[in-house]
């Protein structure tokens, strides 16, 4: 068992970060900015890329995932997909579309820049797909200006990127061999994975009301749950931990106990998830800032053009019980998953380091311009 002097260090190191990220996201919201714009600035100022206090960013980075899964999780028990697919159909058909056009018409730009088709695939996959982190944030936030058919339509958009993304990125590596899981493999652990939630759903619900009077016991097998659940998704089926996560919300979804989980869970998710954004932020390389915001700023132009636009027109299109902007503006960021994406094409040579901080610059900047906007016009009423 390590010693309290081993330990010491790394308790001072969540401790002093996040009394940096709660600060910062105090001063944000005091000048009428979200406090992601905070958090991100924390990120930014405990890296090992800017002098003074450095954060150790592996245990940042298992905080942030336990964040990342409690946020999904908490969205899956709450999400009501029977009336999603019941008043959104067109998310069906409109985010495949959405994603196909971003990646068959931004892949020929990359390549047009000198990227290799691995490279360029990747990177137009990454602008295509939408930060799911980011868009339950954006439909939690006190100041929002969508209404609860926006927001549900945000989820649902979320999570059918994530799926498709799941598949075209399997597709992508393992045609370029820079993965081990074949896309059958990957397409077959999606349902493996599927079929053992379906399992815990029978499960958990009884051993929840099993404890129900219990609330220590009922606390540590609701979050238990969502992060082993998300985990064995994860280590054994390759599927990105948010939307592992969400799906482990999903099995205790019709639940009696749903609200009594949500509640339980509430303050570990907001606490560990700040981290999240913290992480991000340490990603960004200031010395690499001055030649990569030319690629950023193209990187952000095309994820207008080919994201954010496409999204207003689908949603004006397919009628969806959304208000189109807000929509379009919702998912106008780029996401965690594009993260893994990044750094598998950078490890592989397929694009530069300066490229993969132009990305990760669209990242840090996406994120505030979605969070900010979305906040810009007035809700409407239902």
């Amino acid at each position: 068992m390590a010693s309290v002097v081993e330990t010491a260090p790394l308790v001072l190191n969540v401790g002093v970060v996040l009394t940096a990220a709660a600060t910062m996201g105090f001063m944000a919201r005091k000048i009428g900015l979200p406090s992601v714009i905070g958090y991100l600035i924390t990120g930014l100022l405990v890296s090992p890329f800017t002098p003074g206090f450095v954060a150790e960013n592996n245990q940042l980075a298992l905080l942030a995932d336990i964040g990342v899964v409690l946020l999904l999780f908490e969205v899956g028990i709450e999400l009501d997909l029977k009336r999603i697919s019941r008043e959104q159909k067109a998310l069906l058909w409109g985010v495949p579309t959405q994603m196909l056009l971003g990646v068959l018409i931004g892949t020929p730009i990359f390549l047009w820049l000198g990227i290799s088709l691995s490279g360029s695939l990747i990177l137009a996959l990454s602008i295509a797909m939408s930060s799911s982190v980011v868009i339950v944030n954006i439909t939690r936030s006190p100041k929002r200006a969508t209404n609860s058919m926006t927001e549900e339509a945000l989820l649902g958009w979320s999570l059918v990127q994530d799926l498709v993304g799941v598949a075209l990125a399997a597709l992508i590596l393992t045609v370029f061999g820079t993965s081990e899981t074949s896309l059958v493999m990957a397409i077959g652990g999606l349902f493996s994975f599927a079929a053992i939630a379906v399992i815990a759903s029978k499960i958990l619900p009884k051993v929840l009301r099993a404890v129900r009077w219990e609330r220590d016991l009922f606390l540590i097998y609701s979050i238990s749950f969502g992060l082993v659940l998300a985990a064995v998704g994860t280590v054994l089926f390759d599927i990105p931990m948010a939307l592992a996560g969400f799906i482990a919300g999903l099995t205790i979804n019709q639940s009696r106990d749903t609200d009594e989980v949500r509640k339980a869970i509430l303050p570990f998710r907001d606490l560990f998830a700040v981290l999240f954004f913290v992480v991000v932020g340490t990603l960004i390389q200031p010395s690499q800032l001055s030649d990569a915001w030319p690629f950023a700023l193209l990187i952000l132009v095309m994820m207008v053009l080919l994201k954010s636009l496409p999204t207003i027109l689908i949603a004006k299109l397919g009628k969806m019980n959304a208000t189109p902007f807000h929509l379009g503006v919702g998912v106008s960021q780029i996401g965690e998953f594009s993260f893994v994406l990044g750094s598998v094409a950078y490890s592989q040579n397929a694009i530069t380091l300066t490229q993969y901080t132009g990305l990760l610059l669209a990242v840090v900047i996406s994120i505030t311009g979605s969070t900010i906007l979305v906040r810009r016009q007035k809700v409407q009423k239902q």
